[in-house]
């Protein structure tokens, strides 16, 4: 499979061809991060490609979408706790200065980080982190990927 579906994200997840969607959630589609240095990095993808602001969604949409973002918070840090004994907490982030539409970074955070990056912001992390082939999401992630889909799963019933 070739890396279109990341030109259009939405898009291929509406089509069913986004192979990092973990599951279809009411407002978005929870989605395994590109990068995984700090494994369980996942990404609440809004369903409507068009849709670049919380503020422009009706507000039962966008009461839905801030619900799918807390469901996959819980999620995540669910299954990084039960995954790593390091696991300290998640920070949510809707930040919207890159991507043109609407997304909800989780990121996961772990006392096994550098010092004087731990208790700081994630995009401080050098930029040689962001693209180093060993964090890129691939099967190495697979066990990180399931527990996140597991726990959506089980906050859904």
């Amino acid at each position: 499979m070739t890396d279109d579906w990341r030109k259009d994200r939405i898009g291929s997840a509406l089509r069913g061809e986004n192979p990092a969607v973990l599951r279809r959630l009411a407002a978005g589609f929870a989605v395994i991060g590109d990068v995984q240095f700090l494994p369980g990095y996942s990404v609440l993808l809004v369903d409507d490609p068009a849709v670049q602001r919380l503020s422009e969604l009706p507000k039962s949409k966008r009461l839905a979408f801030l619900s799918d973002m807390d469901k996959l918070g819980g999620a995540v840090e669910r299954a990084c706790r039960r995954l790593d004994p390091a696991f300290r907490r998640i920070n949510l982030e809707i930040l919207g200065n890159a991507d043109p539409f609407l997304h909800a970074h989780v990121w996961p955070r772990f006392d096994w980080e550098p010092a004087d990056l731990v208790s700081r912001p994630v995009w401080l992390y050098p930029r040689e982190r962001w693209d180093d082939k060993q964090h890129a999401f691939g099967p190495q992630h697979d066990a990180v990927r399931e527990a996140i889909g597991e726990e959506l799963d089980h906050l859904a019933s």
